[in-house]
This record gives C-alpha cells, sequence and structure tokens, in this order.
C-alpha cells in the first residue's frame, strides 16, 4: 500500500460539483492499493500516515502529528500513485490491485484511521474527483509499505 501525504491549512474533495470531504489545518493522503497488499500494509501505512510528525512546534520543527495539532485527515483512493514511467513517458498501472479489492482495502483503511479519533473525511472510490489543497510548506511525504523507495 503507497500513500502520498501532503500537509495542508485547508482542502476539499468534490464529485460532479457536490462536496464530499473537507477539512481544515491537517493531511491529505493520496492512497492506493498494490497487487499483493494485505492487512500489515494497510497497518503499516495507516500508522505511519497518523504518526508523521510533519507540524511544526514553538521553534518552527516538524515535532507534531496530526493528532497533536488537532487536524483532520482527507483520504483519498488513488490508484495512479503506482504510475510507472520506466519503460517509457505512458504510465503503466500493471502494479496496482484490481479494483474490488483495493476498494476493501481503502475502506478498511478509512475506518482504521477513524478509530485513531482523528477526524476523517473521504472522496468517493473509482469517482472522477476534484480534489484542492492548500498546502502548507508544502511538504508532501511518500508512505510505502514496502519501502522501495
Amino acid at each position: 500500500m503507497r500513500a502520498v501525504v501532503q500537509r495542508a491549512l485547508s482542502a476539499r474533495v468534490e464529485v460532479n460539483g457536490e462536496v464530499t470531504g473537507r477539512i481544515g489545518l491537517g493531511l491529505v493522503a493520496f492512497v492506493g492499493a498494490e497487487k499483493g497488499d494485505a492487512q500489515a500494509d494497510l497497518d503499516y501505512v495507516v500508522s505511519k500516515v497518523l504518526g508523521l510528525r510533519v507540524f511544526p512546534d514553538d521553534r518552527g520543527k516538524m515535532t507534531r502529528a496530526l493528532a497533536d495539532v488537532g487536524g483532520g485527515l482527507l483520504v483519498i483512493s488513488q490508484f495512479t500513485v503506482f504510475g510507472d514511467v520506466r519503460r517509457g513517458l505512458r504510465p503503466s498501472f500493471d502494479g496496482a490491485m484490481e479494483p474490488a479489492g483495493a476498494e476493501a482495502l481503502y475502506d478498511r483503511f478509512v475506518e482504521a484511521a477513524r478509530k485513531s479519533g482523528v477526524p476523517v473525511e473521504t472522496g468517493r472510490f473509482r469517482a472522477d474527483m476534484r480534489v484542492f489543497v492548500e498546502n502548507d510548506g508544502p511538504v508532501t511525504i511518500l508512505v510505502d509499505s514496502r519501502r522501495l523507495f
């Protein structure tokens, strides 16, 4: 499982002009499932996303996590985080999990994040979404359960 995480001052996602999720200060996680991903991959990525110490303390050092700052989490399903361009310019998504399995893992990701007590908002799986992120920093972190980077 992979997540590209951005620190945000605010963010929202729309589907057909309808806002399906909105946060103020927090993190936006673009989450994708990879072929062969299991519960351990999901647990690893959820734990890392929720625990990322990317918010500044009083000295400006990134030492605080999402819960420390009372932030929200906007989770967006995005198989394109597995886009592979090593063999040309058109991305291959062969590494991405098939949609039914990916949706199940995505739903479990959202459920696990909500159990942490952090406010969680979402997009809509397999929908054409418009995501608006007011980046803070910007700070963007890649979390990969297979640690291939």
